[in-house]
């Protein structure tokens, strides 16, 4: 397969799928238990029928671009087929399988793998995938259910910590300032704290502090799915350290100082620094003197740790024409494609192979590959999406909370899905 040399301009908005929430039904079909040879489709449909692939798309660059590259396989292979982007994903994804007639690829969340593969509404073609092996490992785990690799995904993010150049400088840091640790980081929060500006400010939701769970060897559940692992003392050291910089004034949630995220309190310089993926860079095209600088988080108690993003491109199982499906991801996640993608709207290509090339392009985000050998995926089990929304209701109380008392909550919640 063809790789790109295409020159990468800066990041643009990318929408999270971390806090859609599951809502799927739908019938499907069985499937062999031994995994398909990579290219083989025997299993899969085929027809003349055309295609339609639903996005939930962060804006009409994503659009443009979705579209034009479908467009541009569906000349080639003269299948056709038809981009439709979601005002409601979850919703619409829901309705589509409820009434028989899903798309027949969508884009589908690490949380909303386990309910749909579990009831039979997706195809597992990743073994399939003649690219199957370039696909970093982890977010094969992420799509892997039951042992089957369930979709391919189709680019990724990792969280990473963004400071104000000019407030930095105004404070008097310079380079070897960078935070590497916990302490360094509360003591460059503490400096960059004035006036109306926060020195840490984040978006008030376990997809962003648990990045501190992640540093302090932590984690919501298991690696391998099976135990509800929250209310560990690697969790409470995590939160606590959290909870002394809140107390302290120099952390802060983006509800705290009037904002709605994190790239939002960073751009108005309510926060001199922010805990964020690779889309922030796009958004802050709305405020032009704002220079950022991309750094790996610290390290904690437990080394490096971040938290990673993905969406996949699910596959129907009541889709007529599978085959044409699969050739269509193919192109799609194909270096060349997802560096175009990159270059159009900002995500971080799924493919080893695209590695090199977006590093060159992109040096000052390079911190955000390189959370890829260490970052955590978000846990996938069914029905986690409503443990994230309690945990996340129950942030707002950290400041002045018990840290113990919020993790065992969300334990209890996790043991009622997890096993």
């Amino acid at each position: 397969m063809a790789h790109s040399t295409r020159r990468l301009v800066a990041i643009g908005a990318l929408g999270l799928a971390a806090s859609l929430t599951l809502a799927g039904c739908g019938g499907g079909q069985g499937f062999d238990d031994e995994p398909a040879e990579p290219g083989a489709t025997g299993d899969l449909t085929s027809s003349d029928d055309p295609l339609t692939i639903m996005i939930g798309s962060s804006g009409d660059a994503e659009t443009t671009a979705v579209t034009e590259a479908v467009a541009a396989w569906s000349a080639d292979s003269g299948v056709e087929a038809e981009v439709i982007p979601a005002t409601d994903l979850t919703q619409q994804l829901s309705q589509g399988f409820a009434g028989g007639s899903p798309p027949d690829l969508f884009y589908l969340a690490t949380e909303q793998l386990a309910g749909y593969a579990g009831n039979g509404s997706l195809v597992a073609y990743g073994d399939m995938l003649e690219n199957r092996d370039d696909f970093y490992p982890s977010l094969v785990e992420n799509f892997t259910f039951e042992d089957e690799f369930y979709c391919a995904p189709k680019d990724f993010s990792t969280l990473q910590l963004i400071i104000n150049r000019g407030l930095w400088e105004d404070a008097g840091l310079t380079d070897a300032d960078i935070p590497t640790d916990w302490e360094s980081l509360a003591a460059a929060a503490e400096k960059l704290t004035t006036g109306d500006t926060t020195g840490l400010v984040f978006s008030g939701e376990y997809q962003r502090i648990g990045v501190f769970m992640a540093q302090a060897g932590g984690r919501l559940v298991s690696e391998d799915g099976t135990e509800a692992v929250a209310d560990s003392p690697e969790n409470a050291e995590a939160l606590s350290y959290v909870q002394e910089q809140l107390a302290g004034g120099t952390f802060a949630t983006a509800a705290d100082v009037g904002a709605g995220w994190g790239g939002e309190a960073f751009g108005k310089q309510l926060g001199a620094m922010t805990i964020e993926g690779n889309w922030i860079t796009g958004a802050l095209g709305d405020f032009p003197d704002v220079e950022p600088l991309v750094v790996e988080l610290p390290e904690g108690p437990a080394g490096q740790g971040t938290l990673q993003f993905t969406n996949c491109w699910g596959m129907a199982a009541d889709s007529p024409n599978q085959e044409a499906a699969l050739d269509l991801v193919e192109y799609l996640t194909t270096a060349e494609q997802q560096l175009a993608f990159s270059d159009a709207f900002g995500p971080m290509p799924s493919v080893q192979s695209a590695a090199d090339q977006w590093t060159s392009d992109n040096p000052d985000l390079e911190a955000f590959l390189a959370g890829a050998d260490y970052a955590q995926g978000v846990p996938t089990n069914d029905g986690v999406s409503d443990v994230f929304a309690d945990f996340n209701a129950q942030i707002p109380s950290l400041k002045d909370g018990d840290p113990a008392a919020i993790l065992q909550t969300v334990q209890s919640n996790l043991e009622a899905i997890v096993g």
